[in-house]
């Protein structure tokens, strides 16, 4: 795979696979740039993609693809470990293989090309990079409260847990307020209303869902 762009400012490219074990200037400054600029048009592919999506399993879709494992194998593909820059600590202990670093590198490299081409640059890079994983995304028909259980049991850990917090309004227009609750890796817990028990549970899996994903790209 290349990044299929040709940088008018080479030093970009530089400062971008500078670790800050290297000292300063480093990337740490473009990779707080490329993972927002990334997380965007990723959300935007996603977007037109998946026109019938609600906003929590695009979350969920985006957390896929823009997670540190997921960004490290492009990294990978990209031979940017090849390229980094890193302190002699970093050097030693095999540096240039480490998922963060190489992920953390690749959001710095979007960010490079956006300053140096454009936002029109940057989003066709990214599309290319990205246009057949987000193809590839498997159309999941499964309710939140099952795919938030699943992917508990994949890692191992305890199903969440559901507590009724209140039910208001009249009977014919009852909501119900509930909690769901997941207590490791972390605990992560999301309140929601609906107008049904199910409903809200639904609601309140889907985002806890979604931050368990987000969490797993730190």
């Amino acid at each position: 795979m290349a990044l299929d762009y040709r940088f008018r400012d080479p030093s970009l490219v530089d400062l971008a696979l500078t670790h800050r074990s290297v000292g300063r200037p480093n990337n740490e400054r473009l990779e707080f740039l490329g993972d927002a600029f990334l997380g965007a048009i990723v959300a935007e592919m996603l977007y037109e993609a998946h026109p019938n999506a609600s906003e929590g399993e695009l979350s969920r879709l985006r957390a896929q693809l823009v997670n540190g494992q997921a960004l490290a194998v492009i990294a990978r593909e990209l031979e940017l470990g090849d390229r980094l820059r890193l302190g002699p600590g970093e050097l030693k202990s095999g540096g240039f293989r480490r998922e963060s670093i190489l992920a953390d590198a690749f959001e710095a490299l979007i960010a490079a090309v956006y300053l140096d081409g454009g936002f029109d640059a940057c989003r066709a890079v990214v599309q290319r990079l990205f246009s057949d994983r987000v193809a590839a995304l498997p159309r999941s028909s499964k309710d939140a409260k099952t795919r938030l259980q699943e992917h508990l049991q994949a890692l191992g850990l305890p199903l969440p847990r559901y507590e009724l917090l209140a039910s208001h309004g009249d009977d014919h227009a009852k909501q119900f307020d509930v909690l769901c609750l997941v207590s490791e890796p972390l605990v992560v817990e999301a309140a929601a209303t609906g107008s049904s028990r199910r409903a809200a549970e639904q609601e309140a899996a889907e985002s806890v869902l979604s931050r368990l994903l987000e969490a797993s790209k730190d």
